[in-house]
């Protein structure tokens, strides 16, 4: 059975409001016309510098970070001192750890350096330690899942704020047609406003 009754009108304010300058209307300007092509570029290039942006620098921290793991090596270093009586005891963390002097061997040399501990550690103790090619302590290497999780939030944070430098930057010229437009139609009216005044005074 037909349905009966007024039909119903899809509301088009909403697009209309976004629409409107790529219609063909004679109280267009061609102001209205640059900032149409302003509001779309902005929007690709918004979405192109965030996912380009992002990727980027995603791409270069786990670059950096998976050079950093491949070149860092396990190594078994023994305490030479007591942590405590380690001139630099106390850690500047602040996560309840100590330094203390070692001893290891790495690239066929013996190498000597503070490393972290805890505070109880006795000389004699046997700690594992991270160094580089040349023997030299380095950080401990973050797993592939964390390089890959922390790449993905310098990814994340680098898009956005290349998107929002765009976003920025089309804000700025928006409003600089805006002040166009006020200028404009402020000699307009200085043109027409004074014969308008004397056919309705």
């Amino acid at each position: 059975m037909a349905a009966t009754g007024r039909p119903r009108r899809r509301s088009t304010r909403g697009a209309g409001a976004w629409l409107w300058r790529w219609r063909r209307n004679p109280l267009r300007r061609r102001s209205d016309r640059l900032e149409a092509w302003l509001v779309l570029g902005t929007g690709a290039f918004v979405l192109l510098t965030g996912v380009l942006g992002g990727r980027t620098a995603a791409g270069a921290v786990e670059q950096t970070l998976a050079a950093h793991r491949a070149e860092s090596h396990m190594a078994r270093a023994v305490l030479t001192q007591d942590a405590a009586r380690t001139p630099r005891a106390l850690s500047e963390y602040g996560d309840g750890s100590a330094w203390a002097q070692a001893r290891w061997t790495a690239s066929g040399s013996p190498h000597t350096g503070l490393v972290k501990v805890r505070p109880d550690t006795r000389a004699g103790a046997a700690v594992t330690v991270w160094t580089d090619r040349s023997g030299g302590l380095v950080s401990r290497p973050l797993t592939a899942d964390q390089a890959g999780a922390q790449a993905a939030a310098v990814g994340s944070l680098a898009g956005l704020g290349a998107a929002g430098g765009v976003l920025v930057c089309g804000g700025l010229l928006r409003g600089r047609l805006d002040r166009g437009r006020m200028e404009a139609w402020d000699r307009e009216w200085e043109r027409v406003g004074p014969r308008w005044r004397g056919t309705t005074g």
